[in-house]
């Protein structure tokens, strides 16, 4: 489309500088003089003017074959607009060649070039905003490992993942991909599910727990009997999920040609009907009747109308660029202020999804800072997230951290090691109560924060409990205002989440969601939302896991964080590049501008043709005033583009709104 446009705009600018410089005052060549000069004048440009119309061959063949099956659309008024001035233009050339050579100054060639050059930079504008095609589904496919190691009449072999057959034993080491899903037989670890799940804590696995293909097995070696492999696979079902949501999501029908398929039988109509009445009663010569005809299409033409929806997508992408949104289509930008409610997923997009320190309880005389720092101590060098939190906690707030020995991880429970002199047990509860320390009053604190969400791990030293460190997922900065902002925008908020009812009704409460839906599956959210649509709702869904991208591919409007994986990103029909929430209520903000200056844009394109069209069938020269020609009629439509792209470029001007 690109290569049309240019082609067509080589040919057409300095067609457009001979047809209309003298009139302008441009210095035009000797040689291509319209009076003196008419025959090379007339011949130049019907030279210039081949090319363009062979480059806009599609608007003839498919406006033409639309306007023969009686579903005549934009590209039918285009095609009748310009081939109509073209052969009258044709006609005129002849005349020239024959000795007339007035009719030099009724040439209308360059208006079917730049009608057609025109129309298609914005054909090319159209294409642009429709984006790529998606490469979710490859992402999706690069994360399964391509090997596997299994055990095969008593030796261990790497084969190839699709040679994995259900009940083969499958060996892991730490680092090491899951090739499929299955069930632990032995061994222990603690398993990163976070690009399936999108949750951000490793899950620890023991004997008898499910592992799922493509995930990350992070500390300890196991074997695994598998379950389920190709297609059934967890990883295989999301895949076919985006490709299916990916494929039912229809194109929303442009307004422009909705509006055409009324408009152009009826400018049609009028320009034969007008040309008929002056010819049969008008006793005019039958070139004056072609000539109020090819008035009325060329006034008529399109050329604003299909200028009036690609500009202000343009300039709507290109402010939302401006705004860290980044949005890929222009369907995407047309139905987001149709929005009605948005569905965040939680971790990762409402929370920082990575775990840090939030609160320490202290107690037998031990400060916040001792307890924080033996804590830290005793994870020096833990893979385990939590411990990893509990470090970075401590060397934020400057404590030294001491060396450990007799480390010895308990499966399910926490860390038995020793810190100086003192033994230390850092964990849940089962292991402060298998090692029989007491509790204190603790329970009831450890319960509190736990209800907000919070993981909390006990720390007991030399037998006595010293204190309670607790990790969380904290809220990202702009969460609570952005949710506030779509509320006072009239957009119901959701979450879903595949956190238990406990941490996600907490973390809901804290930032105002009006539904939450937790413990969902990871295949599940795309159903959620398919749900929520079947109540009649256009719902948006905000996430960053490859577990989301169904469900972004399934709702009528992906949004996808910048900083999620790139799965996320392709499945998506938005993008926040900044990751910041508040660009959610900016995105649906630019939408309804953008759809308001479209709409402002087709009532000015069709004024025009209205007030322009009874002038060019000769109403007022009929009356003894003027009579609009094509020069004109071709220059009215120019000016009506022309006030087109100066109303979408107000676009330019708009600025996200702060709440009060």
């Amino acid at each position: 489309m690109w290569t049309r446009f240019f082609w067509s705009a080589i040919f057409s600018v300095p067609l457009l500088y001979i047809a209309m410089g003298e009139m302008i005052g441009l210095p035009i060549p000797g040689f291509l003089h319209p009076m003196e000069q008419s025959t090379a004048f007339a011949t130049t440009q019907l030279i210039l003017t081949l090319p363009v119309m062979y480059f806009g061959r599609s608007f003839f063949t498919n406006g033409f074959r639309n306007l023969f099956k009686g579903h005549p659309n934009m590209d039918s008024l285009v095609a009748l607009g310009t081939s109509a001035a073209f052969l009258y233009s044709l006609y005129g050339t002849i005349l020239i060649y024959m000795g007339d050579n007035h009719f030099a100054m009724s040439l209308y060639y360059e208006s079917a070039a730049v009608i057609l050059t025109l129309i298609t930079l914005g054909k090319y504008f159209e294409a642009v905003s429709k984006g790529k095609t998606s490469e979710a589904i490859k992402k999706l496919m690069d994360l399964a490992p391509k090997t596997a190691n299994v055990v095969r009449d008593g030796q261990e072999i790497e084969i190839g993942i699709d040679q994995v057959m259900t009940d083969d034993i499958v060996i892991v080491r730490p680092g090491e991909k899951i090739p499929v899903d299955g069930v632990i037989v032995e061994g222990t670890s603690a398993v990163d599910e976070s690009m399936i799940t999108g949750e951000s804590l490793p899950v620890e696995k023991n004997e008898g727990d499910n592992v799922v293909g493509a995930s990350i097995n992070k500390t300890g070696s196991f074997k695994f009997k598998a379950t389920k492999v190709g297609k059934d696979t967890t990883l295989s079902q999301i895949i076919q999920l985006v490709e299916e949501a990916q494929g039912s999501k229809a194109p929303i029908a442009q307004l422009a040609d909705k509006l055409s398929g009324v408009f152009v039988p009826i400018v049609i109509g009028l320009a034969i009907l007008s040309g008929l009445v002056w010819f049969f009663l008008g006793q005019e010569s039958w070139v004056f009747a072609l000539t109020i005809t090819i008035s009325v299409l060329v006034i008529a033409c399109p050329c604003a109308l299909g200028l009036a929806t690609p500009t202000a997508i343009m300039v709507g992408t290109g402010k939302g660029a401006e705004n860290g949104v980044l949005i890929k289509s222009g369907d995407a930008l047309e139905s987001t202020q149709k929005v009605q409610t948005i569905v965040f997923d939680k971790t990762g997009t409402i929370t920082e999804g990575k775990p840090v320190v939030t609160d320490i309880l202290n107690y037998n005389g031990y400060s916040q800072e001792e307890v924080l720092e033996l804590a830290a101590s005793a994870e020096t060098g833990s893979e385990h997230p939590l411990g990893e939190a509990i470090v970075e906690g401590a060397r934020e707030r400057g404590l030294r951290l001491e060396s450990v020995k007799n480390f010895n991880a308990i499966p399910g429970q926490g860390i038995k090691v020793t810190v100086g002199k003192q033994d230390l047990l850092l964990g849940n509860k089962k292991l402060i109560t298998e090692n029989n320390i007491d509790l204190l009053d603790s329970q009831a604190a450890a319960d509190h924060l736990a209800a907000e969400g919070k993981t909390p791990m006990f720390i007991a030293a030399d037998g006595q409990l010293i204190g309670i460190v607790a990790v969380a997922d904290t809220i990202k900065e702009h969460s609570v205002q952005a949710i506030e902002k779509l509320h006072k925008m009239g957009i119901q908020v959701a979450m879903i989440t595949g956190d238990n009812k406990g941490t996600a009704n907490a973390i809901a409460k804290q930032v105002g969601i009006d539904r939450v839906f937790s413990e969902v599956l990871p295949e599940d959210k795309a159903n959620e939302v398919q749900k929520l649509q079947s109540e009649g709702i256009h719902v948006a869904m905000v996430g960053d896991g490859i577990n989301d991208a169904p469900a972004l591919a399934q709702a009528d409007i992906g949004i996808a964080i910048g900083s999620g994986t790139d799965v996320a990103i392709e499945s998506a029909d938005i993008v926040l590049m900044r990751s910041d929430l508040m660009d959610v209520p900016t995105a649906i903000e630019l939408s309804r501008a953008t759809i308001k200056n479209i709409r402002e844009n087709l009532f000015w394109a069709f004024a025009y043709n209205v007030l322009g069209i009874p002038v060019a069938m000769g109403i007022l020269y009929a009356f003894g005033g003027p009579l609009l020609n094509p020069m004109i009629a071709g220059a009215a439509m120019s000016f009506s583009s022309v006030s087109e792209l100066l109303n979408a470029l107000r676009l330019k001007r708009f600025k996200a709104k702060r709440i009060d």
